[in-house]
């Protein structure tokens, strides 16, 4: 009677202790496979692409703002279609200040009233039909020094979106000394330096009024105007330079870019 009780107690113990038996684990949903979405892709490299272009961009507007331009992609061309090209750098100090102001009447009368874009001056350019009357001097330092020659929208939206960058960090008269010093003024002749000693002997700083005008007289068409051999219709041109360039020293439009 004892074993039978001990007998029945200890398998009521093992009864009591054991644990229900574990559930089998839920087998892992397989994850879907991502699909290649072509257009998110090429999203995601235009996206890149634009970040890296705006970086690099915005760095060599700030480096330019200090250091010299060492080249552009005009002369880089012409040098590499000509074998050679007449180029040497010189400071604002170096350069005869009607000289400055000679491009100033003949390019860009309000260079210093206007932010980058002359409005009136577009709009004018719009309705003659002109191809060149509505830039303005900082609108062809970007072209010159940050991107190409020719007209395509996609250069023209690019020279809009980097103009504004460049008047905000860089001075007036540090945009107006770039662009005499890679503006090109003869074939494979890029300054206000080469030109000066190119077409009259002289240095930058001994130009006279007149052949200050004759330079920014040819700045539209280099290739094809010559300031030591002017036609009659160049030389009345370089005379009307000659009254602008007084005219904007005279009311004060030469401020921004003289000392």
């Amino acid at each position: 009677m004892a074993y039978s009780w001990a007998m029945a107690k200890k398998a009521g113990t093992k009864k009591a202790s054991s644990k229900p038996a574990a559930k089998p684990r839920a087998r892992r949903k397989a994850e879907p496979r991502r699909r290649f979405r072509p257009l998110r892709w090429i999203g995601f490299l235009l996206l890149r692409g634009t970040t890296i272009l705006i970086v690099t961009v915005m760095a060599l507007v700030l480096l330019y703002s200090q250091i010299n331009p060492p080249t552009t992609h005009t002369i880089w061309s012409e040098k590499r279609r000509l074998g050679s090209v007449d180029r040497e750098w010189v400071p604002m100090e170096a350069i005869a200040p009607v000289m400055a102001r000679s491009v100033v009447a003949a390019e860009d009368a309000n260079f210093c009233l206007h932010w980058g874009f002359d409005v009136e001056a577009i709009r004018a350019a719009m309705e003659e039909g002109a191809l060149r009357g509505g830039s303005t001097i900082s609108q062809q330092v970007v072209k010159n020094v940050f991107l190409w020659q020719g007209r395509s929208w996609i250069r023209k939206a690019l020279e809009t979106a980097i103009t504004p960058a460049v008047e905000a960090i860089w001075s007036k008269r540090r945009i107006l000394e770039v662009y005499l010093n890679v503006a090109e003024m003869d074939e494979g002749v890029f300054g206000v330096e080469a030109a000066a000693r190119h077409y009259f002997g002289v240095g930058p700083d001994a130009l006279s009024p007149r052949q200050a005008a004759l330079l920014a007289a040819v700045l539209p068409a280099p290739k094809s105007r010559s300031a030591s051999k002017p036609t009659a219709r160049l030389n009345r041109r370089a005379a009307s330079i000659m009254d602008g360039a007084a005219t904007i020293r005279a009311d004060g439009r030469a401020a921004c870019f003289e000392d």
